[in-house]
Formats: C-alpha cells, structure tokens, sequence
C-alpha cells in the first residue's frame, strides 16, 4: 500500500474545503431564492384575502363608500404603539418585569452556551486542522453578513412595492431586532473581550486587550432577522419560514465557525440574544394598546395634542 506524503493529504483537504465551499454557496443562493418566494406567497394571503373578504360581505346593493383622502403622516410605520423611543426603553429594561417563564428561558440559553463552551476547542480544530503552521483564514466579515442583509432589504422591497403593510411592519420588525439586538452585542464584547479563535488557541482567554469574540454579532443579527421571518404572516406557510428564517441563523454561523472568527458558543450566544431580540420586537410591532400615552397626532391643517389612558 503506498502513503500519501503531508503535501498531498493538505492538497485533498484542500480540494475538499474547496468542494465544501461550492455546495455551500449554490445551497446559500436556493435559500436566497425560496426566501423570496415565500414571502410573495404569504403576504398576499395576509392582507388581499382579508380585503377580499371583505369586499365580499359587502351588500352589493349599498356601493362601498370610498376612502377619505390620509392625511400626510398620520401613519407612520412604527415598532408599537409607543414609537421607536418607548421599544428602546422597553427593551433594555426588559429584565425588570420578566416572568418565571422569560427567566427559565435566560437560565435555559445559559445551560446551551456553557455546554457549547465544553466544545469550542474541537469545533476550532475541526475547522483549521487543513492549515499550515502560521496560515490564517480570512474572517469574511462582511461576505457573511450578506445573507442577512438580503433577506431585510428583500422584505422591506416587496413589501414597499406591493404597498403591503404587513410586509412593511415585518421589515420594520426584522430591522429593530437586528438593531437592538447588536447594540447589545457590542455592549458584551466590551465587557467580556474574548479573544477569537484566530487569536488564540484557548477558549478561556477573557477580559484581553483587544478580544471582541463574545458573542457573535453576525449570528446575534441573522437570528433576529431570521425569527421575524419564521414567526410573522399566516400559518399557510409557517413550516417553510421557519426553516428559511431559522436556516438563516444556522447557515450564518456555520459560516462564522468556518472562517475561524468565533467559537461555537460565541455562535449559541448570537443565537440566544437574536431569537429573544425577535420575539421581542414582533410583540412590539402588534402591540396596538399602551396604559398612557401622549401623543401628537397630525390633522389637516395643523396638529393636535392627544393623551391617552386604558381604564381598567
């Protein structure tokens, strides 16, 4: 039997890698595409049918009285009731006024980023053991983040397009998520500094000048923008979202652990703050009652000073 030398076995496993990267990348797009699909199925079921109905139950005798004209920036696309201002608070305070069930979950994404840690070691090994002593693999930061940013812009396009408001609260709701959901990802890689895997080869190199591994903002913002997409419009096609929405998250930190930038629980941590980050501005987008609120509603011909309160 002959033995391969050590260039030929770095050149198969090089071949493979190259192999693996082309699969990936013809898979990323048929994502892309059936993303794009669905949303152009869903929505229409969401807003048309329900104005088809309507329509419908309307006496065909009496002729449907036509709308009045809107008054320029009477509605605006906002997260909640309260504005984007009211979420903010809302959601950095969010701790204050959680349930049992809110702090079984926050205890329950700990449990999954401290077994995930028990692994970060021979993820990292699994992903450079094809290197040559002092070779590095680029971060492709903002190659991996393309996803992301896709399935935002493609939703807030259709949606602006087709003049669907649902679409347009979806993709305000993807964007606060994401948004939100960074500010506090950034925030924890300024207090923990973990250095990346391309660092150093110890997962527990924490509070290090310049380490800013911990958690991973790319998968924290695909899992925001994901869950909004998983979760939101009809249940016609909730199984294919969820799979598109949540395959999003996967395939993006995949994609982290590959090019060496994170461990695998920086990744379970970006998945962790995105999801909760998404459930929460979904349930700020629909939330259509606040205890007060003062506010300035525009009229025509000026403005008017309103103040509202829910009685018990």
């Amino acid at each position: 039997m002959r033995l391969l030398d050590g260039a030929s076995r770095a050149g198969l496993q090089t071949n493979h890698c190259s192999r693996v990267d082309r699969i990936l990348g013809r898979a990323l797009l048929l994502w892309i595409v059936t993303t794009l699909g669905t949303c152009n199925l869903a929505w229409p079921q969401t807003s048309g049918s329900q104005s088809a109905a309507s329509a419908a139950d309307a006496p065909a005798s009496v002729p449907a009285p036509e709308p009045a004209p809107p008054v320029p920036g009477a509605e605006p696309i906002t997260s909640g009731s309260g504005g984007l201002a009211t979420d903010i608070k809302l959601y950095f305070t969010a701790p204050l006024r959680w349930n049992s069930g809110d702090w079984a979950w926050f205890g329950g994404a700990l449990v999954a980023i401290g077994a995930s840690h028990h692994f970060d070691s021979q993820v990292r090994t699994h992903f450079t053991q094809h290197l040559q002593p002092g070779q590095t693999t680029p971060s492709d930061d903002l190659q991996d983040i393309i996803p992301t940013a896709v399935v935002l812009g493609a939703t807030w396009g259709y949606a602006h397009w087709t003049d669907d408001s649902n679409g347009e609260r979806e993709a305000w709701a993807m964007l606060e998520a994401a948004g939100l959901s960074t500010v506090t990802a950034y925030t924890l890689k300024y207090i923990t500094r973990r250095e990346r895997p391309d660092q150093t080869s110890d997962p527990n190199e924490w509070f290090k000048s310049g380490g800013n591994s911990f958690p991973s903002q790319h998968s924290t913002a695909a899992f925001a923008v994901g869950t909004v997409l998983a979760e939101s419009g009809n249940d016609d096609y909730r199984w294919v979202r969820r799979f598109l929405g949540y395959g999003l998250g996967v395939v993006t930190s995949y994609l982290r652990l590959e090019h060496n930038a994170h461990w695998l629980s920086d990744t379970v941590a970006g998945a962790a703050l995105g999801i909760s980050s998404g459930y929460f501005s979904m349930g700020r987008a629909s939330r259509t009652d606040e205890q007060t609120g003062l506010s300035v509603v525009p009229v025509v011909g000026g403005a008017m000073l309103t103040y509202r309160v829910t009685l018990p």
